[in-house]
């Protein structure tokens, strides 16, 4: 993601000054940089937030929650309007939103092993479909969490035509063609070759003749 927006602001760069540039991206300052706000907390020998998994260490509640099919979900509530909502349209507890002991994110995050459980007590009781359609109706983002066999059957991968057919020894595989598409050209997806099966072109192009590329087999080599 970082490569591909120092690549676009390098070109709008080029475009208004003429002057090119050279970029570096680097994988360590790229996940260093995701880690958002933990890292500012723990700024100066300061204490971290706790670690939250795939919740929010400063936003409750957050993260992922089972319903009572045993489907997850992801749901964020992010501020007092959401909170309400939260508690009268999806949760239909409205002591909840006039508790005093829940009025801001961050009483919340501190209560959050306790509202954990007052939660995933009322989710046991709905299927994910319900409860998608009320976290839709108060205007809360949530998707649910699919596994890898949903991923493979999800109607918007074949409703956009994402899958394709490539070539391997064994014969086809489906696969899933890199996300963008382009209106000028279709990306390519070749066979996948058989192992060892460019070796000797390879070689050929690297100078080897056929004398030395025997050798290389003979010895183990390639």
């Amino acid at each position: 993601m970082y490569a591909y927006s120092s690549i676009l602001a390098a070109l709008l760069q080029r475009a208004r000054s003429g002057c090119g540039c050279r970029i570096e991206v680097s994988m360590l300052e790229s996940m260093v940089e995701w880690m958002g706000y933990p890292l500012y907390y723990a700024c100066d020998g300061a204490a971290p937030p706790p670690r939250a998994g795939a919740a929010h260490a400063t936003i409750y509640p957050y993260g992922p929650f089972a319903a009572g099919d045993g489907k997850l979900l992801v749901l964020g509530v992010q501020n007092e309007r959401e909170w309400q909502l939260f508690c009268r349209q999806v949760l239909e507890r409205p002591e909840l939103a006039d508790d005093p002991r829940y009025a801001s994110n961050a009483q919340r995050t501190a209560a959050r092993d306790e509202l954990q459980a007052l939660i995933v007590e009322h989710f046991s009781c709905l299927s994910s479909e319900e409860l998608i359609a009320r976290l839709d109706a108060a205007r809360i983002a949530n998707a649910r969490i699919n596994d890898m066999h949903e991923v493979w059957q999800h109607p918007q991968l074949a409703a956009r035509g994402r899958w394709t057919e490539v070539e391997t020894p064994a014969g086809p595989i489906p696969a899933l063609l890199p996300p963008g598409s382009n209106s000028g050209f279709t990306p390519r997806m070749d066979a996948i070759p058989a192992l060892g099966q460019h070796t000797a072109a390879i070689l050929g192009e690297l100078g080897c003749d056929a004398a030395a590329i025997s050798a290389l087999r003979a010895a183990g080599a390639v």
